[in-house]
């Protein structure tokens, strides 16, 4: 997918994700346990205009679990 915008809401456990290819808000919740490095791999994807494979908690869910 392609990484179009992080957001980081005001006080929350989590920063928003939003993809071009999905109108759904996805989470990365600060107590991931590689909240960092996801973090950056969002970052620079989205600085470099790389796609990104996400996976997810389950299919129905917002939750991030994996970038790469």
């Amino acid at each position: 997918m392609t990484v179009a915008h992080v957001r980081r809401p005001d006080d929350a456990d989590h920063v928003e994700v939003l993809f071009l290819e999905s109108a759904r808000i996805y989470e990365l919740r600060k107590t991931h346990p590689s909240f960092d490095t996801l973090l950056e791999r969002l970052h620079d994807a989205m600085a470099q205009q790389q796609l990104v494979k996400v996976w997810l908690a389950s299919p129905e869910s917002e939750v991030i679990e994996d970038v790469s």
